[in-house]
Order: structure tokens, then sequence, then C-alpha cells
């Protein structure tokens, strides 16, 4: 089964072109299955429907999330299939088997108001404050993933042109840069980035105060200190920053296939889980459009 699962893997990398989070996520998913396969000594070749329930009931005994569930089971699925292409097996043994219903929650946004609040907060008087002023704008301007952000090279970025270009797996994709983040970007490149970087072939764009490519946790202890030094009693994330950039364009009128776009998502579904949050907005578009509101 080792020698199989890495064949899988390397299928996965090399033929679906999947991002590399992507691919750790199915790696922890079948490894899972492979010891519990091997703790209760089953032949992988041979499961049936019943072998892969079971499995799930065990996962749900480990109070696994239902979306981890799920998720296990579109990893467990593409493995037998991997299997049927390559002539292991004739039958896949997930076929019939249920996926548990994902309860999607709505997601957590800020208010215009509380974005300007936190973005107020860094100070650009020394070099730690231009470089979290710039990520924070960075960040609400283009909606990127903190794994995104943090993986972006100083190259990505088209100062004249006003975009940067993000590199996710093997998929890209082009975000335009308003005038604000633009404007604290440059004075980071400018002023701060040269100071941090020890080594003149530093690519990272956002670097730490030790001159390496900051990290997620960094990232994270940013975002949290300045939600405290703003008093906002919500949970923010990087990730809520994402969401309300989505939101707020949405709110403004942006086309949603514009969105998905800079978002990045495959499918569309992703994106219009935002539009739940246009219902307030309704009357005021409603009046500003309609010809005889």
């Amino acid at each position: 089964m080792e020698k199989q699962i890495k064949l899988f893997l390397d299928f996965l990398k090399n033929n679906k072109k999947l991002s590399l989070n992507t691919l750790q996520s199915y790696k922890r998913d079948i490894l899972q299955y492979q010891e519990y396969i091997n703790k209760n000594e089953l032949n992988y070749l041979k499961i049936s429907n019943s072998d892969i329930n079971e499995y799930f009931n065990y996962l749900r005994d480990l109070n696994k999330k239902t979306s981890t569930i799920s998720r296990n089971l579109a990893t467990i699925r593409s493995f037998y299939q991997f299997l049927i292409k390559t002539k292991k097996i004739k039958k896949d043994p997930t076929i019939g088997v249920q996926s548990p219903k994902v309860e999607k929650k709505a997601p957590s946004i800020l208010t215009a108001k509380e974005v300007e609040l936190l973005l107020e907060q860094p100070k650009d008087v020394d070099l730690k404050g231009i470089r979290d002023k710039a990520m924070l704008e960075f960040a609400y301007a283009t909606g990127m993933r903190v794994s995104e952000i943090i993986s972006l090279n100083i190259y990505d970025v088209n100062m004249e042109e006003s975009y940067v270009t993000c590199r996710n797996g093997f998929k890209k994709r082009t975000i335009p840069l308003g005038t604000i983040s633009m404007n604290a970007l440059e004075e980071y490149i400018k002023k701060a980035r040269p100071i941090l970087i020890k080594d003149d072939n530093t690519e990272a764009l956002f670097v730490n105060v030790n001159g390496k490519r900051l990290t997620r946790q960094g990232f994270w202890k940013i975002v949290k200190y300045y939600k405290e030094q703003a008093n906002i009693t919500k949970d923010i994330t990087p990730h809520v920053l994402r969401h309300s950039f989505a939101t707020h364009l949405l709110q403004n009128g942006a086309e949603i296939k514009a969105v998905q776009s800079m978002l990045g998502h495959s499918d569309i579904s992703s994106t219009q889980v935002y539009m739940q949050f246009q219902k307030d907005n309704l009357k005021e578009i409603y009046n500003k459009a309609h010809p005889r509101a």
C-alpha cells in the first residue's frame, strides 16, 4: 500500500497540478487511512462499502469535523479511482458511500468602518510600522490567502501597472492594487525592506525583522496585535480580511465573476456565499440604480 500511495501522490503532483496546500491535505488524509488499514489488518485492495463507512464512524468517534470527514472521502475516492486507472482493482469501493452534509457557516466579516480602524493602527514611524501598514493594506486590497501573501516575491508586484501576480501551485492569477495599498507598498519597498533584508539576493516580498521570509504565524500575530490596538471585539484573522474584501466588493457593485477571479475560486459557489451580505445593501443599490426609485 505504501508504494501505491507514493505513486498516487506523485500522480496528483505531476498530473493534477494541485497546489502545495491541497497536496498536503491529500497526503494527510491518505496516510491516516493507511494507518487505520494497517491497525485493523485490512486488505486495502479488497475493501467494501461497509469498511469505508466503518472508517468514517471511526473518524466520528475521534470527533473529527463533518468537513474533515467529507474531505477524507474525496481523498479516498481519488485514491481508489487511481487504483482503477492503474488496473490494481476493478471496482471502486467508495461508490454508494454518501458524503456527510457540511453546514456552510456564514463567513466572519468586518464592516468598512472596522477595516478602516484596523488599517489605521500601524504607524509608519519605524521599519516595522511601515511594513505592517503595507502588509495589512495589501491583504485587504487583494483578498489573497495568507499562504499566498507570504509566498510572494518582490518581482511578483508590478509597481508601474499596479497589480500583483499570485501563484498558487501551478495556477496563476492577476489582482489589481488600489492607490492606498500601492502607496503603502511603495514606501515599504523603498524605505523599510532594503534595511530589513540582510541579503540583497532575498526574493521574499514581506520579511520579518531578521530579514527572513515572514511566516504564517508571524502574519497572524501582527493581525492580532493591531486588532487589540484597535479595540475591535471581533475575532480577526488574515482570512477575515479576505472575506471582508470579497463582501465589500460585491456590496459596492462588483461582478461576482470578477470577484471569483480575484479570489482564485475554481467554483463560483464558493464566491456566492458572500452574496448573503448583500441583503442589507439591496435598498441602497435599488435607490441608486432604478430609474423610478
